[in-house]
Formats: C-alpha cells, sequence, structure tokens
C-alpha cells in the first residue's frame, strides 16, 4: 500500500499534463471530481454512510469542496500550463508549514518548532530547485507565474483543511467529507468556466479518457483509502513518508517525460526539502535517539 500510494500520487502530477489542451482546465477538473463523488457516492451507500446532513454542515463542505478541490486543484492545473509537473509537485513541500500556520490563526493551535524547522528547510529546499530556471529568466515569466499559481494552490489547500478539520469535529466521516467536497468541488469548476466564459468541453481522446479515469479513480480515491489503512496500521508518523517520497518521482518523471534539466542546485534543493519533510513525519523519540548516538559518537 505505501509503493502504491508513492507510485500514484508520485504520477498524479505527470498525468494532469494529459488532461491540458484542447480541454479547459476548468472542465477537467469538474469531470475528474464529479466522476471521484459519483464513484464515492456508491461507496458511501454501500457502507452505510449517511449523506444527509444540516444546513450549517452543508455549507462547510461547500466551503471545503470550493476551496480545496475548486480553488486548490485549479491553481495546479493553471502552474502546470507555466512550468514542468516535478517543479509543481516540490512546490507542495510547503503545505505542513503553511498547514501549521492556517491552523494556529484559525484554532489557535500551538506552533512545533520541528514542523516550523521542517517547513523552512522545505521551502529552502524549493528555492534552491526553482533557482536554475528563475536565473535564466529574462522575458519569459512562466517560472514565476508557476510558481505563484503553485502558492496559491497550496494555501487553497491549507483553507481546505481547516473547514476539514472542523467537519470532523462534527462527526462527519472521511468518506462522507471526499462524497460531498469533490462534489462541490466540480460544481465550483463549472461556476468558473461559466464566470469566465469557458466551454465545458471533453476529449475522447485515448489519453484524455485514461488520464481521466486514472486520476479521479485511483489518484482520488484508491490512495486515499489505502493511506487511511497506513495510518491506521503503521502509524501516521511512518505513513507520513509519503510525502516525502512523492515530490522525488515527480520530479524524476519530469526529467523523463518533460525535459527538466537537473543541476547541482537542483540535487541539493531536493535534499533540504526531503530533510525538511523527514524532520516533519519522523516521531519526536526517533530524533531524540540519534541526537544521543551522534552525541556518543563524538
Amino acid at each position: 500500500m505505501f509503493l502504491a500510494c508513492v507510485a500514484i500520487w508520485g504520477t498524479t502530477w505527470l498525468a494532469i499534463t494529459f488532461q491540458l489542451g484542447p480541454v479547459a482546465p476548468e472542465a477537467s477538473v469538474a469531470w475528474r471530481f464529479g466522476l471521484a463523488a459519483l464513484v464515492l457516492i456508491g461507496l458511501c451507500h454501500r457502507r452505510g454512510y449517511l449523506l444527509r446532513f444540516p444546513a450549517h454542515i452543508q455549507m462547510r463542505l461547500v466551503a471545503m469542496g470550493l476551496s480545496m478541490f475548486t480553488a486548490g486543484y485549479l491553481f495546479v492545473y493553471y502552474a502546470e500550463m507555466h512550468v514542468v509537473s516535478g517543479l509543481v509537485a516540490v512546490g507542495y513541500c510547503a503545505s505542513p508549514l503553511v498547514n501549521q500556520w492556517a491552523q494556529h490563526l484559525a484554532f489557535g493551535r500551538g506552533i512545533s518548532r520541528r514542523v516550523t524547522i521542517g517547513g523552512l528547510l522545505g521551502i529552502v529546499g524549493i528555492g534552491c530547485i526553482f533557482w536554475p530556471e528563475l536565473a535564466t529568466l529574462s522575458a519569459d515569466r512562466n517560472v514565476w507565474i508557476g510558481g505563484l499559481l503553485t502558492m496559491g494552490g497550496v494555501l487553497s489547500s491549507a483553507v481546505g483543511n481547516l473547514f476539514s478539520s472542523q467537519l470532523e469535529r462534527d462527526g462527519v466521516n472521511v468518506w462522507q467529507k471526499m462524497c460531498w467536497s469533490m462534489a462541490w468541488g466540480a460544481a465550483g469548476c463549472l461556476v468558473v468556466a461559466g464566470v469566465r466564459g469557458v466551454p465545458i468541453s471533453f476529449s475522447l481522446a485515448p489519453s484524455y479518457l485514461m488520464s481521466l479515469v486514472y486520476l479521479a479513480i485511483l489518484g482520488s480515491i484508491v490512495t486515499f483509502s489505502y493511506y487511511l489503512r497506513l495510518i491506521e496500521t503503521i502509524g501516521a508518523g511512518r505513513a507520513g513518508y509519503i510525502g516525502v517520497m512523492t515530490p522525488i518521482v515527480a520530479l524524476t518523471l519530469s526529467s523523463v517525460f518533460e525535459h527538466y534539466d537537473w543541476q547541482p542546485l537542483s540535487f541539493a534543493g531536493i535534499a533540504v526539502a526531503v530533510l525538511g519533510n523527514l524532520l516533519i513525519v519522523m516521531p519526536a523519540e526517533r530524533l531524540r535517539f540519534f541526537g544521543k548516538r551522534a552525541a556518543a559518537t563524538k
């Protein structure tokens, strides 16, 4: 299950590139999460999960869907129109730090020094990876635009996580949240398309259809269910290593399929970003163990 999560989530960034082209991003995201929501309705019905909620709960589900699955994913799709998919994946290394500050500002939760240091290391690593692209920039603004759009996706996802936390306290389980929020996310994309005057089209090209099914079923449902089972069996700490591995997989695929040019600073950046993520997900007792071993060696 661990390998499946790393392999699938590490490749979804590249799969998104097959969605870009004749079909507008707004339509592609709507089809993706609309299909996922339909499958989730069937799963919830089979498991006996109710899908009727009071109005105030439904409004939070709407907010989660619009922030996480409408804005969050539209930013990702827009970003991949400007930079290679691997760079967008690496940009999400800043998520733990952004999520922590969002939880602090919204709910007054404490800020972990370890998560802060790890998050800052992740941001430094991202800067190193992006720097070769930025240093060669002249009139082309694609890298800057792609970076800003990626950060917009990170921020939108952080807002969605706040509503997800509220819904958990309200007793709404993960499958119910996913079902409704993905449905509202798809609806939000259709509204954005209408406001922007973007046509809601579809493509029957094999590459588009296969990537759509892959992203909706495997990338949006299967891996998440695996991830939940991993948390139950091996713990959240070790399951969190998935977030360490996926950017490496994504950037490696970008070098093969999108001709991403690795520079010495790129290797240093990915090492620093991975170190930051390891610091965040590694249990505190293990960190103390390594610290004692280092002191004993000295």
